[in-house]
């Protein structure tokens, strides 16, 4: 059982600013300074691969845990949205202060065109997300005694989900930018999970959000799959959002910056 000595300490780490904005703005990478120095490219690739594949491990999982529990389809996907909130937000929390917690592709792609992060960095981010989407659906269908190889049968592109995927990326890269911009990254790894938490009941696509979980559960015919050009689809739509994201954020960000220069 949690403890109040546990809940108070959660909550000094979640308020103590310094090490958490210092891991999105101590430099263009997103990554701290004094990180940089300790850990090259490989190790903060590493930290992105095995964050998002036990992220994707956790969707997939508890979808297929859900499904085995009840038959009710409201009550699986509230156990499907409340085991994703928890996961993503501890993997936000441990993997800042290392990586910079993209595990996302799309978070990747909106510091590359906003935030100045090499291309050849964001490649590296972006290829060890995509593997690691693909090991984290492996690991969620062992742990669940299914078979290795599956391909999902659930479509569910329609002009509803494409729009609405589009909502939940947008928002997602404009919260993130914008607490960025604000120095209050601090609130990131509670603020992404409670958009994503929201998102699975205001939106009819349930917020996939990042293309790298899209892609693992094209591997899974369970409770979170997504049949592979449905998944395409959601993909493109995230694309979409990321940029309408950065068409929001830069004209807020510029307008700050005119009112703190007057």
């Amino acid at each position: 059982m949690a403890t109040p000595g546990f809940g108070l300490c959660l909550f000094a780490l979640l308020s103590s600013e310094h090490w958490v904005n210092d891991a999105y703005c101590g430099t263009t990478c997103a990554v701290p300074i004094e990180i940089m120095k300790i850990m090259d490219l490989g190790p903060r690739v590493v930290v992105e691969f095995v964050g998002t594949a036990l992220l994707v491990a956790v969707v997939v999982g508890s979808g297929i845990m859900a499904q085995s529990l009840t038959s009710d389809g409201g009550v699986a996907l509230l156990l499907n949205q409340l085991s994703t909130v928890f996961g993503l937000g501890v993997l936000i929390l441990v993997t800042l202060p290392l990586s910079g917690a993209h595990l996302n592709p799309a978070v990747t792609l909106a510091f590359v065109l906003r935030r100045g992060v090499p291309l050849g960095e964001a490649l590296a981010y972006g290829a060890s997300q995509l593997i690691g989407g693909l090991a984290g659906v492996l690991l969620a269908q062992i742990m669940f005694d299914r078979p290795l190889l599956e391909v999902a049968t659930q479509e569910r592109l329609s002009v509803g989900t494409f729009v609405s995927e589009i909502v939940a990326t947008t928002g997602l890269i404009v919260l993130i930018l914008l607490l960025v911009d604000r120095g209050q990254a601090s609130l990131i790894p509670v603020a992404v999970p409670v958009w994503i938490g929201a998102g699975y009941v205001f939106t009819s696509s349930t917020a996939f959000a990042n293309p790298a979980v899209t892609l693992g559960r094209m591997f899974s015919d369970s409770f979170a799959g997504i049949a592979p050009l449905s998944g395409g689809g959601f993909m493109g739509a995230q694309v979409v959002g990321v940029a309408l994201a950065l068409v929001i954020v830069v004209p807020l960000m510029v307008h700050k910056k005119e009112a703190v220069d007057v």
